[in-house]
């Protein structure tokens, strides 16, 4: 990978957008071979003691890089802008073609954040959707950014209090397409337990759930109430409160179908990856399937309802951690219409009042 780099101190929006022309100009004389890509502009809001970190999780996300990353790092103090651009490329070899990713980092104080759409706007590549993703809160960039923004990436596992979290993704959703980590982290949950339901001879086996048990890591329970919500959704269920406590006391709730009750509940347990660590899905005929966070995978057990048991190894099931933030950054390419009716649901559930 080589890298042509521009910086520049008290430094200004239209002096970086310039820089940008130019290294893109300058590498292109030298290798007709080179183009910039020309997908998606990703903006990220960070503390400026966080800034390495944010940057090595963004290192993380593989071939899903935006084409133009904008970071703007705040520093409690600071009053100039300080800023560093640099063009990312591999030599295309044997008459191929190259792309070119930037990624432009601007140092910044809170002062700026009133008027940061003025600094942003000149930095991104118009016409390209926006991805705006703010970490650690700073509402008010958040808030002047709005009007660029095309897409929200969020964590609703980021906030204490999933009610809160839920209410935040729910107002963003009124005026940008939000995709929610969090949500990204049921993926694999969703895509084995709808297969699991899908051969016509289990499909019957769906009305008669009486159950759904939730294991999370305790810092998840935004996960776990998505993942109920998404069933809510789909299932036609009127969602119920839970309470997602900590402790030994596992939260609880109900989820009502035409003259049933569902039996929700979430089970913290200790894990070191963030998101679900199991799910149990019981059913009044007597069937249960239980998927379990293993080594590769997912381990799936099913008793069946003549009381046979049978378990199996689901493999590449689990993503990880590792591949979520860049997962997050190709759904913003892509629309899915079940995370607005889950997200409503889980509302519910979370609604302690």
């Amino acid at each position: 990978m080589s890298e042509d780099v521009w910086s520049a101190r008290d430094t200004s929006p239209d002096a970086i957008e310039a820089a940008l022309r130019e290294l893109l100009r300058e590498r292109h004389a030298a290798n007709h071979a080179l183009a910039p890509a020309r997908v998606l502009n990703l903006v990220v809001i960070v503390d400026r003691d966080w800034k390495g970190e944010i940057a090595n999780r963004l290192e993380g996300v593989g071939r899903y890089h935006a084409s133009r990353t904008v970071l703007c790092a705040i520093e409690e103090r600071r009053e100039t802008l300080d800023a560093v651009a640099v063009m990312s490329y591999d030599e295309p070899k044997n008459g191929t073609l190259g792309v070119m990713h930037e990624q432009v980092e601007i140092d910044m104080g809170p002062g700026h954040l009133e008027g940061l759409e003025t600094i942003v706007d000149p930095v991104v590549v118009s016409e390209l959707p926006t991805v705006l993703w703010s970490p650690h809160g700073h509402e008010r960039a958040v808030r002047a950014l709005l009007r660029l923004t095309d897409v929200m990436l969020v964590d609703s596992d980021d906030l204490l209090e999933p009610t809160a979290a839920f209410a935040r993704a729910a107002e963003l959703l009124e005026s940008v397409y939000v995709v929610d980590l969090a949500w990204l982290r049921t993926t694999p949950w969703r895509e084995r337990l709808a297969a699991s339901f899908d051969p016509p001879s289990r499909r019957d086996a769906l009305a008669d759930i009486s159950g759904v048990t939730v294991r999370h890591r305790a810092s998840s329970c935004a996960t776990a109430l998505l993942l109920a919500g998404w069933l809510a959704s789909r299932l036609q269920w009127e969602p119920g409160a839970i309470r997602c406590g900590t402790g030994s006391a596992e939260p609880r709730g109900e989820a009502s179908r035409v003259a049933e009750e569902v039996r929700i509940e979430l089970e913290p347990i200790d894990q070191d990856a963030p998101g679900l660590g199991g799910v149990t899905v019981s059913c009044d005929c007597g069937f249960a399937l239980s998927l379990d966070r293993a080594r590769g995978g997912l381990c799936a057990r099913e008793h069946l309802a003549t009381g046979d048991d049978r378990v199996w190894q689901v493999l590449g099931a689990s993503r990880g951690e590792g591949g979520i933030l860049g997962e997050g950054v190709r759904q913003a390419l892509l629309r899915d219409p079940t995370y607005g009716p889950a997200l409503a649901a889980a509302r519910r559930f979370a609604d302690d009042s």
